[in-house]
């Protein structure tokens, strides 16, 4: 009940910092409503595949992690995430658009696709255990986490979706802010 709690408490903290995750229920206009390009599709369906590759990092971290504080974050980080991932799956559902897994990211790389993290990357995480296992899933989200914020502020950019461009804005801010945290608890 206590982990729950503070696991709560963190969302809490972490929703007020970055603003609340994006969803239809929440008075944002569906994607559905405005026009949207090529580019909004592509970015939907990359960060889509993007998220759920740190939902599975974020899964080991509430799991494996040593501090509390850095197992309240990955609860908060999925929390948000799991919604985003909900809301992009239906924007494209709206659009008649095939929610598609992105296989290589670097065949987008010109349109602000990052490098997934790779298989390897993800088996030292689940094989690393205590302070070892905290810090490479800390600076793997990092990594992680900065890659969002570029393909964010590429749709920022070359997207035309209002709803998806807004999208866009609230993960650059709201995984801004999650870097600045993790690089507080991989010093602290």
């Amino acid at each position: 009940m206590r982990r729950a709690f503070a696991i709560l408490i963190a969302v809490i903290l972490l929703l007020a910092g970055c603003g609340t995750p994006v969803t239809p229920k929440q008075g944002v206009l569906p994607a559905s409503d405005g026009p949207h390009s090529d580019y909004d599709v592509m970015f939907l369906q990359m960060m889509i595949s993007h998220q759920e590759q740190g939902l599975e990092m974020l899964e080991l971290g509430r799991a494996k992690a040593v501090r509390e504080d850095v197992v309240n974050l990955a609860g908060a980080i999925d929390v948000t995430e799991a919604e985003e991932v909900q809301t992009m799956r239906t924007w494209l559902s709206s659009w008649n658009v095939p929610v598609v897994t992105v296989s290589d990211p670097g065949n987008h790389a010109a349109h602000g696709a990052q490098p997934a993290t790779g298989p390897a990357e993800l088996k030292a995480l689940q094989d690393a255990t205590g302070t070892d296992f905290e810090l490479k899933f800390l600076n793997l989200l990092i990594a992680h986490q900065h890659n969002a914020v570029e393909m964010a502020q590429q749709q920022a950019l070359n997207g035309q979706n209002a709803a998806v461009k807004k999208l866009a804005e609230r993960i650059e801010l709201s995984r801004t802010q999650q870097i600045k945290q993790m690089l507080a608890l991989v010093s602290g």
